[in-house]
């Protein structure tokens, strides 16, 4: 059987060019206003995530400050002390 009959498995689309054009966070709109203060986020009142108290321990224990760290932080708040304690750390 020859190959010419088969499909080679190209269809001359492109498709991750196709799924960034659809996708905003690949090619993200430089007027968007893509950082939001957390206080305007809509899950802040939430507990924060595991990553954001896993973070936000080391970070308060690289600053010798433990009384940062708070378990039971919303993730706003656990975001705003995280990028406090960031600023503290480049000075």
């Amino acid at each position: 059987m020859s190959s010419h009959g088969k499909a080679t498995g190209r269809s001359g689309v492109n498709h991750k060019a196709s799924a960034e054009a659809a996708n905003p966070k690949a090619s993200p709109d430089p007027s968007d206003n893509q950082i939001k203060d957390p206080d305007e986020w809509v899950s802040g009142d939430e507990p924060m995530t595991g990553a954001q108290a896993s973070y936000l321990k080391t970070l308060s224990e690289q600053a010798h400050d433990p009384k940062a760290f708070d378990p039971d932080l919303d993730k706003a708040e656990a975001s705003k002390r995280i990028d406090e304690l960031k600023r503290k750390q480049r000075h």
